[in-house]
């Protein structure tokens, strides 16, 4: 009687059940890093680039690369949920309390946080790269696209913000320095949808994580 009872337990718990949270634990981890990475690596070289030119606009260009940097913290915040969530086997018994209901759980927590962090790292790096080349190119007036007049412009890059208000002077032109920061704003709208992303993981990620079954 005592090993039919046994049956279901041993069936809703099998050791292999705590490879599915920690499978999670890497998941959130790895991903959510990876996706990090990713945006640092993509914006992070277009801001060096950009600052060999205009070193001044380094500061106010380094945001997408925080906001990348802040996905792995995202990633890092679930595993160690998730790990705390997983019990380990009775020393005396050697019986798993762990449950295969508990193991996806934690398993879906946790590619729900990396995944959207990978995406998100993504989406800010690509953003990031684009956006602040752009605010660079519009700092030193070079056209991507100059026709066969416009070319001796590449050689006339203002130093700062008085070159570039001279070069602006007179007419009903809008200035260097207000194109900027249009772009600059538009960048950082963009890139704070683009960490919305991960944030939206991070929060079903506890949700889900909150969900087990324990064999008693």
């Amino acid at each position: 009687m005592q090993d039919g009872m046994d049956e279901p337990t041993t069936a809703q718990c099998p050791s292999w059940a705590l490879s599915l949270g920690y499978l999670g634990v890497v998941s959130a981890v790895a991903l959510s890093n990876w996706g990090s990475a990713w945006g640092t690596w993509k914006s992070g070289t277009s801001l060096v680039h950009t600052g060999i030119r205009h070193p001044s606009s380094v500061m106010k260009n380094v945001i997408p690369v925080v906001m990348a940097g802040v996905i792995g913290i995202y990633g890092l915040i679930v595993a160690v949920i998730l790990a705390e969530s997983i019990p380990t086997p009775h020393s005396a018994t050697r019986d798993n309390s762990y449950s295969i209901y508990s193991g996806m759980a934690h398993l879906c927590a946790g590619l729900c946080c990396g995944i959207s962090g990978l995406a998100a790292g993504g989406c800010i790096g690509i953003v990031g790269d684009h956006g602040v080349r752009a605010v660079g190119y519009r700092a030193s007036q070079i056209s991507l696209f100059p026709s066969s007049t416009e070319k001796a412009g590449y050689s006339t890059i203002p130093d700062g913000e008085d070159d570039a208000a001279g070069g602006a002077g007179g007419g009903g032109d809008v200035s260097g320095s207000d194109d900027q920061n249009k772009l600059f704003v538009g960048m950082l709208i963009m890139l704070i949808f683009s960490e919305a992303l991960a944030l939206y993981g991070l929060i079903v990620a506890l949700i889900v994580s909150q969900h087990s079954y324990t064999c008693e």
